[in-house]
């Protein structure tokens, strides 16, 4: 299960997921771990994640410890920037009979800016990778 404040306090923050120290390197790239699942086939179009970024020493270790890494696999993108897109959260109606009724969280992430918002109840921040290089971590 995922930890809505800590995931929210790494995301703004741009923590390890795993230590809660900065996740940026010294050059100041940030390294993100994706599973194939999210990243599709083609790594190259636009990715949106909500997970948090990771140290380079927890980065090495997550695909082994990670379940859902370990079975889907990984793309590892190091980036210079990843600025906040918008939030995954659970979604409310306002009903004709006056009451207001949680729906399904379909997973996809709801842009900032949208009026879809005013109805969220967030669980996750969502970051956009920009100009990503897909890596293997053995190489850094």
């Amino acid at each position: 299960m995922i930890s809505s404040p800590r995931q929210h306090e790494a995301m703004s923050k741009l923590l390890c997921q795993v230590c809660g120290e900065p996740a940026r390197m010294p050059d100041g790239r940030l390294l993100f771990l994706n599973s194939k699942e999210e990243c599709g086939p083609n790594p190259s179009t636009t990715i949106r994640t909500a997970q948090p970024p990771f140290c380079l020493k927890h980065a090495r270790m997550a695909p082994q410890l990670c379940p859902h890494l370990a079975e889907h696999g990984y793309v590892a993108l190091l980036t210079q920037s990843a600025p906040l897109y918008g939030v995954i959260g659970t979604p409310y109606q306002y009903t004709a009979d006056r009451t207001i009724q949680a729906m399904a969280c379909d997973g996809v992430p709801v842009p900032y800016g949208s009026t879809a918002l005013d109805w969220i109840v967030a669980t996750q921040l969502v970051r956009t990778p920009r100009a990503f290089t897909v890596v293997h971590l053995e190489d850094l």
